[in-house]
């Protein structure tokens, strides 16, 4: 792919790029090295992507980037998410660790319904499962973060 392609694909989808690698990885440096690598792959290969699906080619990317990630260094431990609400406004500090401490398969649905705006439809294509399977993992999400926020 050109390289003036790949800078404004850059501009306009790093940050969602590196929401989504966060919330799957919940390491702030893992997600800019995935941002790094998802970027150097369109810049290395000769993909096409077609006009109007940069958005879902690289949210879907990036889950996939994330996935094998995770498989290949078996990362299940729980690590500090300090970093991570740095970033985040003072009065959402709460509600975003609350969410990174979700298990993977809430987190995930949460973070792309909530923070990128996707459907249900476009969600179970990511992640290969059921409209009625993203629906209730996210029910049991917003349950799970009720009880642990106290509350709407």
């Amino acid at each position: 792919m050109e390289q003036e392609t790949v800078l404004v694909l850059f501009d306009r989808y790093a940050d969602m790029v590196y929401r989504i690698a966060l919330s799957y990885l919940r390491s702030p440096q893992e997600a800019e090295d995935v941002v790094q690598t998802v970027f150097l792959k369109l810049l290395e290969s000769s993909m096409i992507i077609y006009p109007g699906k940069e958005r879902a080619f690289l949210t879907k990317v990036t889950i996939n980037h994330c996935k094998n990630l995770l498989t290949a260094a078996k990362k299940h431990e729980a690590i500090s998410l300090d970093e991570v609400v740095l970033s985040v406004q003072p009065e959402n500090r709460d509600i975003v660790h609350a969410v990174m401490e979700l298990p993977e398969k809430y987190r995930a649905v949460v973070s792309l319904h909530y923070f990128e705006g996707y459907s249900f439809r476009e969600i179970s294509k990511f992640l290969h499962i059921s409209i009625s399977a993203v629906s209730m993992r996210l029910y049991r999400a917003k349950s799970i973060l009720k009880k642990q926020l106290g509350g709407d």
